[in-house]
């Protein structure tokens, strides 16, 4: 491709598929051949600690699937594998551009980085557009009536559900329909793991067939020993499958709970759209006075799963071997550790961070700070998760936790708890009221 072409793009992200995807939609209705891009930020996968990180392996099988798709249409990936302003500044020599499309993402880093791109395409007179595909509602979609955010969950559900129109907020985008438009006759290599700097995770990934455990969800997704829950949470996160797919498949069967658990997605994006801060700081100011013990001994064995706390335990192991953890259980190992162990909420935030292969800023730090007590609508400071009573509510005949912590009936081999449940709950109700002033 010698010549420049005049084109417009699309820029994948968090969106890694052709089917009812808002920003392709309407870059192929632009009227001009679109080119497929996707950039390997360096920016990101330069801070990766691990070489086999699940979440590159996925995104690049990902993109193996997309490729083929697009090839069914005359038309293939280009693939960059640079920092978001040096792919733009190649191709911008490369091809006489007048759009560039893409879907919103809403983290902080993403936020810093479409303006940086934004301001850059603008001072070569290219047009740089976004559109909302993640979520339902977004940013300034869902406000109280003096047009400020809810911090409140429960307020913000209510006026979801009020504004909320199936026929239209979960209509798909039929671009199939118009896969001609993307430009045809390439041939653009996918690069090998091994050319980013990477190796293949062994990790298996959850597949997408979720309508079996619809029926029962909402009775069976706090069960961890049984599969209750619809385990889409990575493909949601890529955006190998379509959020409003997701919620018109769950109309049918469980729609109250399955919605909530969707909202939430859309809750925690606003709440880091809106207070960008509670990324790495509380969303209350007056809890960033607690004075954690941070005993890295104690963090370690948390990350280990060796507290003698056998559902923790068993959460963190089913965390490192499979990089996933069910809901439930996320939200026992975190209160633990800030509660039980008085360790500051980030270390288990940047934890997951490293092992999730369905890591989400927003939905993560909003539960992180949930359990901790920090966050804008969490579980009050004097709530402290019992394990014991947790494991009896959830895990009764103990299959969940047998199945991860082999060596627990083995008093030998098993460790004795890390901390006394009483003696923390006290300790930790005496920090925050000393932190809170009460």
């Amino acid at each position: 491709m010698a010549n420049k072409t005049n084109l417009n793009i699309f820029w994948f992200r968090r969106d890694l598929r052709i089917s009812d995807n808002a920003g392709l939609y309407y870059a192929l209705k632009a009227g001009l051949p679109v080119l497929p891009v996707f950039i390997f930020d360096r920016n990101i996968l330069d801070q990766l600690p691990h070489k086999d990180d699940s979440r590159v392996t996925f995104i690049h099988r990902s993109l193996q699937d997309l490729n083929e798709e697009l090839e069914t249409h005359g038309s293939s990936l280009y693939i960059l594998n640079s920092t978001p302003q040096a792919a733009f500044e190649e191709l911008v020599k490369e091809f006489d551009i007048s759009l560039v499309f893409t879907n919103s993402d809403y983290e902080p880093y993403a936020r810093q980085r479409d303006q940086q791109i934004e301001t850059f395409l603008g001072n070569k007179k290219i047009g740089f557009s976004s559109f909302k595909d993640q979520l339902i509602f977004e940013k300034d979609e869902i406000l109280k009536d003096d047009k400020k955010p809810y911090t409140v969950f429960s307020a913000y559900r209510r006026k979801w559900m009020e504004k909320l129109n199936p026929g239209f907020h979960f209509r798909s985008y039929p671009t199939e329909k118009y896969g001609s438009a993307l430009i045809q006759n390439t041939s653009f290599k996918l690069p090998k793991l091994e050319d980013l700097g990477f190796s293949q995770s062994n990790l298996e990934f959850p597949d997408k067939k979720y309508r079996q455990v619809l029926a029962g969800y909402k009775k069976a997704r706090d069960f961890p020993a049984v599969r209750g829950t619809s385990e889409i949470s990575v493909h949601l996160r890529f955006g190998t499958l379509s959020i409003r797919q997701a919620a018109r498949d769950g109309l049918e069967y469980s729609p109250d709970t399955w919605l909530s658990e969707l909202m939430w997605r859309d809750f925690y994006a606003m709440i880091i759209w809106h207070f960008p801060y509670s990324a790495n700081s509380s969303f209350k100011p007056e809890y960033n006075k607690i004075r954690w013990r941070n005993n890295e001994d104690e963090f370690k064995a948390w990350c280990e799963g060796k507290t003698g706390y056998p559902i923790v335990d068993a959460g963190m192991r089913q965390l490192n071997t499979t990089g996933w953890m069910h809901n439930r259980v996320r939200m026992i190992v975190a209160s633990f550790l800030c509660k039980h162990l008085l360790i500051d909420w980030r270390w288990g935030e940047a934890y997951f961070a490293e092992k999730l292969i369905d890591y989400d800023l927003a939905s993560n730090v909003g539960g992180w700070q949930w359990a901790a007590g920090t966050g804008n609508d969490a579980a009050p400071y004097f709530r402290v998760f019992n394990p014991e009573l947790q494991t009896k509510k959830f895990d009764p005949e103990l299959q969940y936790i047998k199945k991860w912590v082999a060596e627990f009936d083995d008093p030998f081999k098993y460790p004795r708890p890390i901390v006394d449940h009483k003696f923390a709950r006290e300790r930790v109700l005496k920090a925050y009221k000393e932190a809170l002033g009460k």
